[in-house]
């Protein structure tokens, strides 16, 4: 059967101008391979094309929006979910636009898609108090609660996403002073964070009894399951809500009904920003591009805010009673006011 060319664009785009043209990683590769899987699902599906007679010419701007919607109908994916498919596709046909420049128009027409205006939902964190709590719950008299105290002290302490936590490797920690971990973000960039010693103190026994500080385990991953296999998002997620679950039942006030790998993160960031931490270095910690990403946290946190307010304030109201108050022809006065 003789290839299309949308498969070949594709297998190009994906195999080749990613990872050695555009320099994305992995993670960006397979979120954007999914989009593709989805996509074809659909024409399948619903537009009853098969994957191998799906060409070029049968990707419309109309056939993109009603995947879009399909993926907000049929699926239940929420808008920022669209956006980000959405971004997948316009990558696609910006860089095919310059492979076929013959269907011009076809292309840009469908990127003249517009990203759909996501509600911004509230940040979800925890305070000190309720980390705490929440920090307390592994059993530590046994091998898999000291592992998962680790887990969940070191995602707090550094502020990883899940992902990150899930890349580390034992040659990521530094265990002399100055204490710091080498943590590889979005995009495959790298940050240094530094640790507290109680956090390493942490760390090295865990090391220690997992038999991760020799040379030949440098690489292996940092926190892993029964079978040595690198831990997964779900994985993570699953040992959070265990024990989010138990602090729960102890104090429901200082354990939210819904919280998430990303809860922990925001719960660092609100800290250090409630501690007098400087944006910019907050920034440099979380591994945002901008500081503008970090200012979120500025403006969520209502504490601060008060406290600026009452900072602020000037009492512009009159130390002495109004003299009406003393008339006793209160009418009167009210008439010659």
């Amino acid at each position: 059967m003789k290839p299309t060319d949308f498969s070949k664009y594709l297998t190009d785009y994906l195999t080749r101008y990613l990872s050695h043209e555009r320099g994305c990683s992995s993670n960006t590769i397979i979120a954007y391979r999914d989009t593709f899987v989805l996509f074809i699902t659909f024409m399948h599906q619903i537009k009853k094309i098969k994957a191998e007679k799906l060409f070029m010419k049968s990707i419309t701007k109309a056939s993109v929006v009603e995947f879009l919607d399909w993926l907000q109908s049929e699926r239940k994916c929420s808008d920022t979910t669209r956006n980000l498919r959405l971004a997948a596709l316009h990558s696609f046909f910006k860089y095919v636009q310059y492979q076929n420049p013959d269907n011009l128009y076809q292309y840009q027409d469908i990127m003249s898609v517009k990203v759909k205006k996501a509600r911004k939902k509230a940040i979800n964190y925890l305070t000190v108090d309720g980390i705490k709590l929440l920090l307390e719950q592994p059993d530590i008299t046994t091998k898999r609660g000291r592992r998962d105290l680790a887990l969940l002290s070191l995602m707090y302490d550094t502020g990883a996403r899940v992902q990150e936590m899930i890349d580390l490797t034992p040659s990521a920690i530094h265990l002399d002073k100055p204490y710091t971990i080498q943590i590889t973000g979005k995009g495959n960039k790298t940050r240094i964070v530094p640790l507290l010693e109680e956090q390493v103190n942490i760390l090295r026994n865990y090391l220690t009894e997992f038999d991760l500080l020799k040379l030949h385990t440098r690489s292996y991953p940092l926190f892993f399951n029964s079978r040595h296999e690198r831990l997964t998002r779900a994985g993570i997620t699953h040992i959070l809500l265990k024990y989010a679950d138990k602090a729960r039942k102890r104090d429901p006030k200082l354990i939210r009904e819904k919280l998430s790998c990303h809860s922990i993160r925001c719960s660092k960031a609100m800290h250090l920003l409630q501690a007098g931490v400087n944006l910019v270095y907050i920034r440099d910690i979380l591994g945002h591009v901008s500081v503008q990403t970090t200012e979120i946290y500025a403006r969520a946190d209502s504490k601060l805010k008060r406290e600026a307010i009452e900072k602020a304030y000037v009492d512009v109201a009159p130390k002495v009673e109004p003299f009406w108050e003393n008339n006793e022809n209160l009418l009167g006065w009210l008439k010659s006011f």
